[in-house]
């Protein structure tokens, strides 16, 4: 039995090389709110969107080469769990500082970056608890907390 499978142009695929992008997707309960947090404050672009009587309700996201869907939850629908416990989706990008600076500028407040597995990571929780860490790697030494004096060319002392 062969592992190629037929595409919709004709082409053959094998099964290894049909899964193209993991893309995760968040249920929400307000999607003015998130969208306001994911596109006015962390700059992604709406590329696609379902629209039910003129309000969206389910959208994909860009930013880079980086995406995610959002859907909003059906009136009395949304769960009273905690949602994204114990989850983090880790956006690998060149510089983490920068995202750190630029979303301060357009209003969002991030943990304070920090140096964990030789990358900066900056922390966001977004409206409904989910975690985003954008990393980028770095010299600098592990749990080195960052602060706008701190000279990054060259490895400091803890």
């Amino acid at each position: 039995m062969s592992n190629q499978l037929p595409t919709e142009n004709g082409e053959l695929a094998t099964s290894t090389s049909n899964v193209q992008q993991a893309v995760p997707f968040f249920w929400v309960s307000d999607m003015e709110a998130s969208l306001r947090f994911y596109i006015d404050g962390l700059a992604f672009r709406r590329t696609k969107k379902w629209v039910v009587d003129g309000k969206i309700r389910w959208c994909w996201l860009q930013l880079g080469g980086a995406a995610l869907m959002l859907q909003e939850y059906r009136p009395g629908k949304i769960p009273s769990n905690k949602r994204g416990e114990g989850v983090s989706i880790c956006f690998q990008c060149r510089d983490a500082l920068v995202i750190f600076h630029e979303t301060r500028a357009r209003g969002l407040n991030p943990e304070i970056p920090f140096v964990g597995n030789n990358m900066w990571v900056t922390i966001f929780t977004d409206p409904d608890g989910y975690k985003l860490d954008f990393e980028s790697t770095t010299t600098v030494p592990e749990e080195t907390i960052y602060s706008d004096g701190l000279d990054l060319s060259r490895p400091t002392q803890k």
